[in-house]
């Protein structure tokens, strides 16, 4: 059974970027995506008001930020500051329903998803 953790902890996943100078955290508490530098300085934060819980959070070789929300069931791009939504990639529409991690393959250009709910993996591919 799926539960609900958004009142338990506050780091969901982080993730660094290529270069090593920036560190991406989901905050499940706050329902946000921060954006850190080497120093732990905030650079950035990202909110949007339809989405709930931030969960996974990969950042891509070519340093694209692809974060996904449970609710509602949501992938997202995110700029490399962190600070603005740059494409949705996958919603509930697409099949998407309680994902639980996010990653890019860049051998078949395809993000990886795996679900939650039935225990599979759904796989979108990009261009």
């Amino acid at each position: 059974m799926y539960e609900d953790t958004s009142d338990k902890f506050t780091v969901m996943r982080c993730a660094v970027n290529p270069t090593g100078d920036k560190l991406y955290i989901t905050d499940i508490l706050h329902r946000r995506l921060l954006t850190l530098a080497r120093n732990g300085s905030v650079l950035a934060t990202f909110t949007d008001p339809a989405l709930k819980q931030p969960g996974d959070v990969h950042v891509t070789p070519a340093g694209q930020v692809l974060v996904y929300w449970s609710m509602p069931s949501t992938i997202l791009q995110v700029d490399s500051e962190g600070k603005r939504k740059l494409a949705t990639l996958a919603t509930k529409e697409d099949g998407l329903v309680k994902p639980w991690s996010v990653c890019y393959n860049r051998h078949t250009a395809s993000i990886l998803v795996g679900l939650y709910a039935n225990s599979s993996i759904m796989v979108f591919r990009v261009q």
